[in-house]
């Protein structure tokens, strides 16, 4: 979805009954602060009050609290309060949706943003494509000016730029992430193609914009993580969950961060050089 660059509040928002009514609970001001916290995400996505990362992918409390500084207590507290006043609503499937935002926010202004997005795609969409077709059409002239053997070549070139060609380092990164998982998973990672594994690596980096570094980090990491070593079994997989595992690594480094200052160790910012 487009994102917008501003939500709108209203002057006689702390006369409202229930924000006056929260005022009256524990951890009042910081329930308060995490309330208009989901109302900025929830214009970020832009798609009528619900809030995500992505479609699929839900944020979770530990990202909330995260991205909120707060702790995983406070954000559990402040969606069950905000539930309970009906001011958001908790779906089964774990997305957070902002209860009457069509009510409170410009949604026509909103909806002026995303159409204005989307016809942006489309046009861009369109340009790529009549760019692909006088590309194709000088292939095209140009092989039949060559011999059938010249055309045939130039037909695998073709298809062998379309698949697109994996390198050292992805093929190093799939068989780290197969060797890291055999042990577990034998019989399963006897039957890996290697070779596809590495294409999906070769995808994360030149599509999904991930660094080696940052991939070969989680990696890394994901053994050290027991419900994560078990569902992550394939570079398709790791693909599909990067991102929900890189704001795990973060939670992780957080905890341990103030862990470190609560035992007063000497180095508690040597988690912070992470490559994600």
């Amino acid at each position: 979805m487009a994102e917008i660059s501003w939500i709108k509040l209203k002057t006689t928002m702390f006369d409202d009954e229930k924000i006056r009514l929260i005022q009256a609970v524990p951890e009042s001001d910081a329930i308060i602060v995490i309330w208009i916290r989901l109302l900025v995400l929830a214009g970020k996505t832009n798609d009528d009050g619900l809030i995500y990362i992505q479609r699929n992918m839900p944020y979770t409390e530990e990202m909330l609290a995260t991205l909120f500084g707060k702790n995983v207590n406070t954000v559990r507290l402040a969606l069950t309060t905000l539930a309970n006043f009906n001011m958001i609503d908790l779906g089964s499937d774990g997305l957070i949706a902002i209860s009457n935002w069509k009510k409170h926010q410009n949604i026509e202004g909103m909806d002026k943003v995303r159409l204005k997005n989307a016809e942006r795609n489309r046009k861009y969409r369109e340009r790529k494509r009549q760019e692909r077709l006088k590309l194709e059409n000088d292939v095209s002239m140009t092989s039949r000016d060559g011999t059938d053997k010249d055309i045939e070549e130039d037909k695998d070139i073709d298809k062998e730029e379309k698949r697109g060609k994996y390198s050292d380092e992805h093929l190093r990164l799939a068989k780290k992430l197969q060797s890291n998982l055999t042990e577990d998973f034998p019989k399963e990672m006897n039957k890996v193609d290697i070779e596809k594994w590495a294409d999906t690596i070769r995808l994360m980096e030149e599509r999904d914009k991930a660094s080696i570094e940052a991939i070969e980090y989680v990696i890394n990491w994901l053994p050290t993580n027991e419900f994560w070593f078990g569902n992550i079994r394939s570079a398709k997989k790791l693909r599909e969950k990067f991102e929900k595992l890189k704001f795990e690594i973060k939670a992780d480094k957080n905890n341990h961060k103030k862990q470190s200052q609560k035992l007063q160790y000497s180095n508690p910012n040597e988690y912070d050089d992470l490559p994600i």
